[in-house]
């Protein structure tokens, strides 16, 4: 049985990969942090549509909690699918900042470092003995990282770290046939930042050659084709999901 771990799993694009996975069979332990009853809903939703799910607590800014967070994960993985491996992971969880370089405080840019580039290192670290051959890791990036916004500055550099963090993964976890790929969303209709109103919406789309945001199903499909058969010869690859933004 295929199971995979994604974090952030309670909203957005993590709670529409969590569902896209589901439904091509696998498992799926998806993590929160604050939104418990938001998570609840995604494993009740893939529980009736015949999937198996479980919600658990992390917050991956949080180092120290990873090594608990595994043993957990070792626990679920017997008690509810009767393995010992995972097959997957997607460092998804995030979350945005809008604010101009020279009034970003060094907290500020300290929390965004744990979350965007910290967690993910260190998460996949602790996870690792885990993953099974030919697993394969989702690395969550963003199209900030090739179009420079104003307002995004450490965001979109942590971003860009974890996207050449995932070609390091690729190379050196390439031995156990391990792949890892990094997604790059554009514009998404999220709670990232905030969310979208009209009119930033309006300029979003006016950016994007396809003429409109993104879902998180746009780029849910794309995550979970990632960690099954059909991607299983992309390796270190980013792929910008974002329907033309600013080309």
């Amino acid at each position: 049985m295929s199971v995979i771990v994604i974090t952030g799993g309670s909203r957005g694009i993590g709670a529409s990969a969590a569902e896209h996975v589901a439904r091509r069979g696998m498992g799926v332990i998806l993590t929160y942090n604050t939104h418990p009853d938001a998570a609840e809903g995604v494993v009740q939703r893939i529980e009736q549509a015949g999937g198996k799910a479980v919600a658990l607590k992390l917050d991956v800014a949080n180092v120290a909690s990873f090594e608990a967070f595994r043993k957990t994960v070792v626990t679920v993985l017997q008690d509810t699918w009767g393995t010992s491996s995972l097959s997957g992971l997607v460092n998804n969880a995030g979350y945005g900042l809008f604010s101009p370089l020279e009034l970003v405080s060094e907290a500020q840019f300290d929390g965004l470092f744990n979350v965007h580039l910290k967690g993910p290192f260190f998460l996949t670290q602790a996870l690792l003995p885990l993953l099974e051959e030919h697993a394969s890791i989702v690395n969550l990036t963003s199209a900030t990282t090739r179009v420079a916004t104003a307002g995004v500055a450490p965001y979109a550099a942590f971003k860009g770290g974890l996207e050449v963090l995932t070609r390091y993964m690729a190379k050196e976890f390439g031995e156990r046939r391990i792949r890892a790929n990094a997604v790059s969303p554009g514009a998404i209709r999220t709670e990232l930042g905030g969310g979208l109103n009209d009119e930033f919406e309006a300029l979003l789309a006016g950016q994007t050659a396809l003429g409109r945001v993104g879902e998180p199903e746009d780029v849910a499909r794309v995550i979970s084709m990632l960690l099954s058969q059909e991607g299983a010869w992309i390796n270190a690859q980013s792929i910008e999901v974002a329907g033309g933004y600013i080309i």
